[in-house]
């Protein structure tokens, strides 16, 4: 009974572990690039100065149109006041209103909006240009990231397998050595070996998780995976572009030269568009207003009558009071929507300001935009600088690599037939372990060795792809 209880915990253990391990996600590189170029948070921070840059481009484009505002207000005065209708001073609480229209235009200013407009757009495609920078960037970075996984995941591999066949080794010394068959020193050489092949294998998975964890930054994700691998089997062949062919197309197909060109040719604009600091501005305008007031009235006629003057007129001694036709009025409130209606008053025009004196700022504005513009200048000269010393140093260290790996799969290929010879004459008790051992690490190291190298000229191609403008 207890070992059928051992048998069913056994299995159920077993069930967990292989649930655990399938629910690992496999990604390729397609994939791994597609889940970075929607989660990496620099990537998301150039979309957003990308977008940030068009609506200014937007916002220049708005200000050719004419401004229309309009404003409305209403309210009440206390005490002495001016009566907006009759514009005389009553002693009255007041309730005013008024609404007006503003139209105006911007007819000339030395083609001052034109030009920040064309700055505002060429700013725009500089800022998608480094939009575009960012994302080749991710994807390249992504791309070397995972052939870093792989070539980690294949030293691991290699450690691992290097580990079994120590083992495998160990295993029947030990059994000699109980024995009293082999030579003791035999076996504790490869009691020494092990530790070290152990070492070895410990760093190797630490390296292969360091570089996943790499590569999981990028794609901004805490969930683990594992990478599909990208079948290495074939031969590399010799990089068959030039130098000069690499950089031309860089130059033509880099989006951060593009970028730095677009901002230079922004700059240039910047100075246009100081210079119309010293220009007149001829400007067109119209208005359009009402108004309402609580103390406006009219009076309506309702009737006449006889009246004394006060004044007197003698005939034959007798005085007679002068007496007078009288109209009479009543007052009544006018409304507010009369008064909106009949109120109505607007103004048009021609505006024109004159630069004479303001302190030298259209002169400094002017200095500071050339500044900007020969910073932009040697921005561009740089960067082109700094990618042409890159593609040269990516060029010479591909072709090193490569130069590399043709000699080690030389070296590789001798320690492997090496080895073998040596394996066969260790197991017929030909070789001491020295021999042995001095094999097998020679084997390893070559292994280890070339599969360096050949990752190192693949990081390589692809960066070569990358200034190229085509990974």
């Amino acid at each position: 009974m207890r070992n059928i209880y051992i048998f069913i915990i056994a299995i159920v253990v077993q069930t967990f572990y292989v649930s655990g391990q399938s629910s690992i996600t496999t990604y390729n590189l397609q994939e791994c690039i597609d889940i970075a170029l929607l989660n990496n948070l620099d990537l998301k921070s150039a979309e957003l100065r990308a977008e940030t840059a068009n609506i200014n481009f937007k916002q220049s484009k708005n200000a050719l149109l004419p401004r229309l505002n309009g404003n409305y207000n209403i309210g009440k005065t206390n005490g002495r006041s001016i009566d907006p209708f009759t514009n005389s001073y009553i002693n009255e609480e007041l309730t005013f209103s008024n609404a007006g229209l503003n139209l105006g235009a911007t007819f000339f200013n030395g083609f001052q909006l034109i030009n920040r407009w064309k700055q505002q757009k060429l700013n725009m495609k500089a800022s998608e240009m480094e939009k575009e920078d960012a994302k080749y960037n991710l994807v390249l970075n992504v791309t070397l990231a995972y052939l870093q996984v792989m070539n980690s995941k294949d030293l691991y591999v290699l450690a691992q397998n290097r580990m079994e066949n120590t083992n495998e080794q160990l295993n029947r010394l030990k059994s000699m050595f109980e024995e009293e068959m082999a030579n003791p020193s035999d076996y504790r050489d490869f009691q020494g070996l092990k530790a070290n092949d152990e070492a070895n294998l410990v760093s190797s998975k630490n390296n292969f998780e360091d570089a996943k964890l790499n590569l999981m930054s990028l794609l901004n994700t805490d969930v683990d995976f594992d990478i599909a691998t990208i079948d290495m089997s074939v031969d590399l062949s010799m990089y068959s572009e030039s130098f000069d062919d690499i950089y031309a197309q860089a130059l033509e197909n880099m989006a951060i030269v593009k970028a730095s060109e677009f901002r230079l040719q922004a700059a240039e604009k910047g100075v246009s568009v100081a210079k119309s600091l010293y220009v007149p501005e001829i400007s067109l305008f119209a208005n359009l207003g009402t108004n309402y007031s609580s103390a406006a009235r009219i009076f309506n006629e309702t009737g006449t009558s006889i009246v004394e003057t006060g004044d007197f007129v003698t005939v034959g001694g007798q005085d007679y009071q002068v007496m007078s036709e009288q109209t009479s009025f009543t007052p009544e409130n006018i409304s507010y929507k009369d008064q909106f209606e009949n109120n109505l008053n607007s103004s048009a025009g021609i505006s024109v300001s004159v630069p004479i004196f303001n302190g030298f700022n259209a002169k400094n504005s002017v200095a500071l935009e050339k500044i900007r513009k020969e910073e932009a200048t040697i921005e561009l000269e740089r960067i082109k600088l700094q990618l042409r010393t890159a593609i040269e140093q990516t060029y010479k260290d591909m072709i090193a690599a490569y130069e590399r790996f043709e000699l080690l799969k030389q070296q590789a290929e001798a320690y492997e037939e090496s080895m073998r010879i040596n394996e066969v004459r260790f197991t017929n008790g030909v070789n001491n372990s020295v021999d042995y051992i001095i094999s097998k690490n020679n084997l390893e190291n070559a292994r280890i060795n070339l599969n360096n190298v050949k990752y190192e000229y693949l990081l390589r191609v692809k960066l070569l792809e990358y200034y190229k403008g085509k990974i």
